[in-house]
């Protein structure tokens, strides 16, 4: 017959590969994720159905058709919000799939500044901060986890 520990010294829960606890600040990356996918799609939506919106620069090194940036901004920005939830959810790959993505859509709104200076500047602001606290929590997380 096995022993049980209980009570609450007890620690029950086994860190999974999948799974790790969410800090104060890792919750903040997703909450900022989530928030920064929602207007990287709004921003890919506006370039897609009102191209007259946005005032182009001549002879912009990055120039590329609105309707091109408009897909870039909608696959980031959907795959930023699956990936804020997968955080929130406490999901591990999406810590890392969160970072690159972050670190692609601030590459994304630089390439972008000429067109929606403002907006860009804001996201890449957010994604930066995303990446950050990202990187923040986990290494928070794991210092918590050898001291406790």
């Amino acid at each position: 017959m096995a022993s049980e520990t209980t009570g609450p010294g007890a620690s029950s829960t086994n860190p999974s590969p999948t799974h790790a606890p969410v800090s104060g600040t890792t919750a903040f990356a997703a909450v900022l994720m989530v928030v920064g996918g929602a207007m990287a799609i709004f921003e890919g939506v506006a370039a897609l159905a009102k191209e007259h919106l946005f005032v182009v620069t001549r002879h912009y090194l990055f120039e590329f058709s609105l309707t091109g940036w408009g897909w870039v901004h909608l696959i980031l920005g959907i795959a930023l919000v699956l990936a804020g939830l997968a955080v929130f959810g406490g999901a591990l790959w999406g810590r890392f799939f969160g970072v690159a993505v972050a670190g692609l859509g601030a590459i994304a709104n630089f390439l972008w500044l000429p067109y929606y200076p403002l907006w860009a500047l804001v996201l890449i602001v957010i994604n930066i901060l995303v990446a950050w606290a990202l990187c923040m929590g986990m290494h928070r997380e794991a210092d918590a986890g050898l001291t406790a």
